[in-house]
């Protein structure tokens, strides 16, 4: 099959995608690359002062000193056991923004703070508790009510 409009007529391809891998803005690389390391337990695979790369099992993250992204931004990270991480990150110094928590959408997520506001949600499969209440970008607390909708936790159901 040709691509239509392609100026080669080129054949067209089956594309295929591997993983992505986000890149985070970080302030300062050096205090940056610590705490991924020496806190959240990734390791530096190459890196300067202007761009790195860590890792931790299959997730790759990318760190750049002021440039690319305007900050603070999210991501997610699949892992076997947010309750185990949180309690081997937590001792380190780790920014525990909120959890671990279920979600309605089976999932159990920790969510933890960079020291430039980045922040990485970690799940794994979720337990027998009951669903907790979400803390959004800008620290406004939801709860799930039992009509299935998300409403913050200083407003009274309907």
């Amino acid at each position: 099959m040709r691509l239509a409009g392609h100026p080669s007529g080129a054949l067209a391809m089956h594309v295929t995608f591997g993983k992505s891998t986000p890149i985070l803005r970080v302030s300062d690389m050096n205090r940056a690359v610590v705490y991924y390391t020496d806190v959240l337990g990734f390791r530096q695979n190459w890196g300067d002062s202007g761009f790195s790369e860590l890792s931790r099992g299959e997730a790759n993250i990318m760190l750049a000193h002021g440039d690319q992204g305007r900050g603070e931004a999210w991501l997610y990270v699949g892992v076997n056991d947010v309750d185990a991480l949180r309690d081997e990150i937590a001792p380190k110094g780790a920014v525990i923004r909120q959890g671990p928590s279920n979600y309605p959408w089976g999932a159990r997520e920790l969510h933890v703070q960079d020291l430039d506001g980045n922040v990485l949600r970690f799940g794994s499969g979720a337990t027998d508790e009951p669903f907790g209440p979400w803390l959004d970008e800008n620290g406004i607390r939801w709860v799930y009510g039992a009509d299935g909708r998300w409403r913050r936790s200083d407003q009274t159901p309907a």
